[in-house]
């Protein structure tokens, strides 16, 4: 069997402090960090145990993982487990990343924001450079703010023409014209497919069967948008919950939830680089007229 855990653990602190961003508003205590890395360690020994089954893995935290040792010794650890296909993470790429050297880099993946508030374009790339030459996929992404509108394009010509950089919309903070998601597409051809809450009640959709959402506390969720649970990684529940369901939700905007909808067809672009948002075939351009 074919599965893909997003694994969401408990940390909720990040060492940035996006204005608009809702998550990542407080600072783990002591106590909750030791949590965190528990329950992170046992989810680690969990996977090494799921020997029958091939599996990708995408860490999406609340706040900033890859500061954390834990983390970054998860990742490697996953690496270089044979029936691990492809372990992800969602990062700033602020930490240090002389982890790297310690995995297996072909199986390593980051899904890197560039957050220009925070940090300069050039350490950016740089950091997003030297991932390449280890071998690590990497895909590049931006809030896709009007305001950083010419600082999206400079990070799209400084970028190796072979990175795809995403563009998120901010759909709860702009109101897109026309003409911006055009501006935008020329830089993500995929920008308009994210601007869209795309219907989904009673549509077919990986989520539950092939790709699930687990927590720090093993709970198993479709995904990260459907709060019921449907079984435990820890208490024998698992398997007997995956199966093909119809989505409950009238709406789904973000992209690691769309993306597993049958009917939107988005596995076709992305194959094998669905869970570090990576599509199979080059769908970007590389020089840009800067906008200003």
């Amino acid at each position: 069997m074919q599965l893909s855990f997003l694994y969401r653990g408990p940390l909720e602190s990040c060492n940035y402090g996006c204005e608009y961003c809702p998550f990542a508003k407080k600072v783990d205590s002591r106590e909750e960090l030791a949590r965190d890395r528990q329950a992170l360690e046992r989810f680690v020994s969990w996977i090494s145990a799921r020997r029958d089954d091939r599996v990708g893995i995408l860490v999406t935290p609340w706040g900033e993982a890859l500061i954390r040792r834990w983390y970054q010794d998860a990742l490697v650890t996953l690496s270089h487990m044979e029936h691990v296909e492809r372990v992800a993470i969602q990062t700033n790429l602020s930490c240090d990343l002389r982890w790297v050297e310690r995995a297996k880099p072909d199986r390593v993946a980051l899904w890197a924001t560039y957050h220009p508030e925070w940090v300069e374009r050039d350490k950016f790339v740089a950091k997003v450079n030297a991932m390449r030459a280890l071998g690590v996929r990497v895909s590049c992404g931006v809030v896709g703010f009007r305001r950083f509108a010419g600082e999206i394009a400079e990070l799209r010509n400084d970028l190796p023409d072979d990175v795809y950089l995403w563009i998120n919309a901010a759909k709860r903070l702009e109101r897109y014209e026309d003409t911006d998601i055009r501006s935008f597409e020329q830089i993500d051809p995929l920008f308009r497919t994210n601007t869209v809450a795309h219907p989904s009640l009673g549509r077919s959709c990986r989520a539950g069967a092939s790709v699930v959402s687990v927590d720090g506390d093993g709970a198993v969720r479709r995904c990260h948008f459907v709060d019921e649970v449907i079984g435990n990684l820890y208490d024998g529940t698992f398997d007997a919950s995956l199966r093909e369901r119809l989505c409950p939700n009238e709406t789904c905007g973000c992209h690691i939830g769309y993306v597993h909808l049958d009917d939107l067809a988005l596995y076709r672009t992305y194959g094998h680089g669905v869970l570090e948002r990576i599509p199979s075939a080059p769908v970007w351009r590389k020089r840009l007229d800067v906008v200003s």
